[in-house]
């Protein structure tokens, strides 16, 4: 298995290099790119889950 490198878009995102999978930016799990459903377009950074993304935006929010 090899790490995918995306570029984020709003409801989209494109395969900058092949993979399998990208690793979430909070929780550092494998997320397959099948199963990928959340990101930060403006940071560039995959979600596992709706779980994590709300952990970071709260975290970003703070600062």
């Amino acid at each position: 298995m090899k790490e995918a490198k995306l570029k984020f878009k709003p409801g989209n995102f494109e395969i900058i290099s092949q993979g399998d999978y990208v690793t979430c930016k909070v929780s550092g799990k494998k997320i397959y790119l099948s199963e990928l459903r959340y990101w930060n377009v403006e940071l560039q950074e995959p979600y596992f889950s709706y779980v994590e993304a709300t952990e970071r935006f709260k975290d970003l929010k703070k600062k």
